[in-house]
């Protein structure tokens, strides 16, 4: 959004006031006033006039300008109804030197997961990719799937669904394996610098989990009825600005809600298979695996949370 649109937006906010004195305020012209108010109008914000002026009167229920206003966290949102991939979208906008951006969607068509496996996101999840252009080495970059991991996480338990983390992207319902969300990370650069990196994270939200394929899944809705997908994707987006700018921050906070540490995993990775108690997680992300053969350490691989015998998960 515009930031002019934006200061409109605020100023109406506050109650109402007339075109003059807007127009006043902002340094504009009335005609301006009028033509940002309609343009506000067309995107769906519920704006009322009268003998004492303007006034804010609705907000959009889930669009890009409805998570940008009222957003304390400095992105630009685009918005679509349907797309692919908002990954592909944002590498799309990273080839053409865009940043700060977050591009949402409410349906993809395209959506993807973890070695390039098909993530189904019907209508009605929040589905998004934030584009940044961090000044950190390639190594570190798995500190933002950590990050973006407890900012759903903090999300969803604001939304009264007690949300835990599976090592290394993955978001749960606590004391179960049912799957709420997930994150993806991709990065372009070279082997010593970071040029552009998009963080994907698609959440389960006022969708039935009967039109999500595979087993395992559930989503907000199901857990605790129809969240505000506005307010849950701002928390969300705020929540990681806030991790990503206290790096230190990011790993104690992925162990406070981390459901794999203490469990008996079983970890497949690009070496082979690793079997043993997740014991702990070191800078920038790695799980560390106590194994009958001693402790290892795994940089990335697909975790399974192992039942332990004779017990419960």
């Amino acid at each position: 959004m515009q930031e002019t649109r934006k200061e409109v937006l605020d100023a109406l906010a506050s109650g109402p006031v007339s075109g003059p004195d807007l127009a006043e305020e902002l340094g504009l012209s009335r005609a301006a006033v009028w033509k940002h108010v309609e343009a506000l109008r067309e995107v769906g914000f519920e704006i009322e006039s009268d003998g004492d002026g303007y006034r804010l009167a609705g907000v959009p229920e889930f669009a890009g300008p409805a998570v940008e206003f009222g957003l304390e966290a400095p992105y630009t949102v685009e918005y679509h109804d349907s797309i692919p991939s908002t990954n592909d979208r944002a590498r799309e906008l990273a080839t053409e030197g865009r940043e700060n951006v977050v591009v949402l969607a409410d349906e993809q068509t395209g959506g993807r997961g973890r070695l390039d496996r098909a993530w189904a996101s019907p209508s009605g999840g929040v589905w998004l990719s934030v584009l940044l252009r961090p000044d950190v080495p390639p190594t570190e970059t798995p500190l933002f799937t950590l990050a973006a991991a407890v900012a759903t996480v903090r999300a969803a338990r604001e939304a009264s669904v007690d949300a835990v983390i599976k090592w290394p992207n993955d978001v749960l319902v606590a004391g179960s394996e049912r799957k709420l969300a997930g994150v993806l990370t991709e990065m372009g650069g070279e082997a010593d610098r970071v040029d552009w990196l998009v963080v994907g994270v698609g959440v389960n939200a006022n969708v039935d989990p009967a039109t999500i394929p595979g087993e395992g899944a559930t989503s907000l809705r199901a857990q605790a009825g129809d969240v505000d997908r506005r307010a849950f994707t701002q928390r969300l987006v705020e929540e990681f600005h806030s991790l990503r700018t206290d790096p230190e921050g990011i790993l104690p906070a992925w162990r406070e809600r981390a459901a794999t540490l203490g469990r008996r995993v079983r970890v497949d990775t690009p070496g082979g298979e690793v079997t043993g108690e997740a014991v702990g997680v070191t800078y920038p992300g790695s799980l560390v695996v106590e194994t009958a053969g001693g402790r290892v350490e795994v940089t990335a691989g697909d975790c399974e949370h192992l039942r332990p015998a004779g017990g419960d998960s």
